[in-house]
């Protein structure tokens, strides 16, 4: 069974599943609110809020949902999602898409164990790590 990253946002779900799904092109972008859920599940009524999303890139699957008014939480806040890539133009270019609007916590080099290698904190919160680990690894 695969382990798969579910990641928690405070109202900003579908925007950020839908940025996403449009970076990694994923073209099964799936999202319920919570207004869908069964009356008897007792959740809130509230369209605006995502109560599952997912979609699959590279054969694995992310998954996301807006948090419910009252939960707390501080989104992403401890976890990065790692992302290996087969070229350094290919890292590059997904590093500067998840870059808009967000904070660089490494810039994107050369490191000692790839050719290039990044992180950083995307504007929803949701931190990232983007490495080359194809037939660009080779530092040579």
């Amino acid at each position: 069974m695969p382990i798969i990253p579910y990641l928690h946002f405070k109202g900003t779900c579908a925007e950020a599943m839908t940025f996403y799904a449009d970076v990694f092109g994923a073209d099964d972008l799936h999202m319920s609110t919570f207004s869908e859920a069964p009356p008897d599940m007792g959740m809130p009524n509230d369209p605006s809020r995502v109560l599952n999303s997912s979609f699959t890139v590279g054969g694995h699957r992310l998954m996301a949902s807006d948090y419910q008014d009252d939960a707390q939480g501080d989104a992403q806040k401890g976890v990065s999602i790692s992302y290996d890539v087969d070229t350094v133009q290919g890292a590059q270019t997904l590093f500067d898409r998840l870059l808009e609007g967000g904070d660089i916590v490494m810039p994107f080099m050369p490191t000692f164990w790839s050719k290039g290698f990044g992180m950083l904190r995307d504007r929803f919160g949701t931190h990232w790590m983007i490495s080359v680990t194809g037939p660009d690894l080779s530092r040579s």
